[in-house]
């Protein structure tokens, strides 16, 4: 099987991006969410044509994005994208902050389902809104969404359901029935939905994940998706995201939101979310890379930390693991970072119900990720 080589650490603690300068280099840094791979030729190449031919100006026009990520929608999923109703934003969190400007006033209910992403929580403080919680049901391991909840929160009041889709940090796919209920409670009260699929690519069986457009007519007359090529072909500091809409009405609030939204995303994040959308040869083997990397995971956590509760996710390359029998007090990430010089994310940011859990990124070297398990063993050790 062909997988990607990640770097060497040496050469990673070189780069300049977040990840590898918040912490100093005894740090092994795991948190944030991109990869130690190299990114895809093709970028690369128009990349550094565009450096040479010193291309440094504002964006413009770029349909090639919004013809290019139709294409690969209708290939990976079978999901049809007009093209016209594809619009730039800097990135996922200023879509749907600013699409979500057409929609809600401030004070009002936007609902979230907790343990998720943290920075929607974020979005929701920037629209000077408040936030609605419809955690989602836990057994086990195994995470699923509550629509009796999001119905009381609907009826609540709630205005937008911002909507993690798949679902970061718990790496679980929602089925194409519970999209379409949760559409169908959506028209009946009122309600937007924002559907977040950053990392949708990344799903490991393409056929599992559902893009909530391509649900139904409801889905799409109540629906909006936020989306980039950024997680999966690794181009997050580029600037570069999409919002796609697939009714007029929502066409419509795209359209009215400020012309600055379309410049301020960048002229490289644009161009090379156009060539990343063609490299799906790229994606296929960095999702293979990661699939050896999730079990490799599991099968070290339970030779070295059988007691770390681990579901093999179902998309991208964040496990959540959940550390409650380690015993290592209510925030584990930072006894983790204190004693073992290990950075991860905590589970507490994603929702308070989860301070027992941490989030560890996987899209790294077996090397790195063994030594990542060793600092982790090092701190429960009597």
């Amino acid at each position: 099987m062909t997988k990607l080589s990640a770097l060497p650490l040496a050469q990673l603690q070189k780069r300049k991006s977040a990840k590898w300068r918040e912490f100093p280099n005894d740090v092994l840094p795991l948190p944030v969410a991109d990869m130690d791979f190299e990114i895809a030729k093709p970028i690369r190449d128009v990349l550094g044509e565009m450096i040479k031919g010193s291309d440094t100006g504002y964006l413009g026009p770029i349909p090639e994005l919004g013809v290019n990520l139709a294409k690969f929608s209708k290939a990976r999923w079978g999901w049809e994208i007009d093209p016209e109703q594809v619009f730039v934003a800097t990135d996922v969190g200023v879509g749907m902050v600013e699409m979500a400007r057409t929609v809600i006033n401030p004070g009002d209910l936007i609902m979230i389902n907790s343990p998720v992403y943290h920075n929607m929580n974020n979005w929701i403080t920037e629209l000077k809104c408040k936030s609605y919680d419809a955690p989602l049901t836990k057994t086990g391991l195994n995470y699923t969404i509550d629509l009796k909840a999001i119905e009381r929160g609907y009826g609540a009041g709630v205005k937008a359901h911002f909507l993690c889709n798949p679902h970061n940090p718990v790496g679980m796919v929602f089925t194409r029935e519970e999209l379409s209920e949760l559409a169908e409670l959506a028209k009946k009260y009122g309600v937007t939905v924002f559907s977040d699929e950053i990392h949708a690519p990344l799903t490991y069986d393409a056929k599992q994940f559902t893009p909530f457009l391509d649900v139904s007519e409801t889905a799409r007359v109540v629906g909006i998706c936020v989306t980039a090529a950024s997680k999966s072909w690794n181009l997050a500091g580029l600037k570069c995201a999409t919002v796609i809409t697939a009714h007029p009405k929502q066409q419509e609030r795209a359209k009215s939101m400020p012309m600055a939204v379309h410049y301020r995303a960048s002229l490289f994040g644009a161009v090379a979310s156009a060539i990343a959308y063609e490299c799906a040869d790229w994606l296929d083997v960095a999702i293979a890379t990661m699939e050896s990397n999730r079990r490799f995971l599991a099968t070290l956590l339970s030779k070295e930390l059988p007691d770390v509760g681990y579901r093999i996710p179902d998309f991208s390359y964040l496990a959540w693991l959940d550390l409650k029998e380690l015993k290592l007090g209510e925030n584990p990430a930072e006894v983790l970072l204190a004693r073992g010089k290990l950075a991860v994310n905590a589970g507490v940011t994603f929702g308070t119900e989860s301070s027992n859990f941490v989030r560890l990124n996987f899209a790294t070297s077996e090397e790195i990720l063994t030594e990542a398990i060793s600092r982790m063993v090092s701190c429960v050790k009597k």
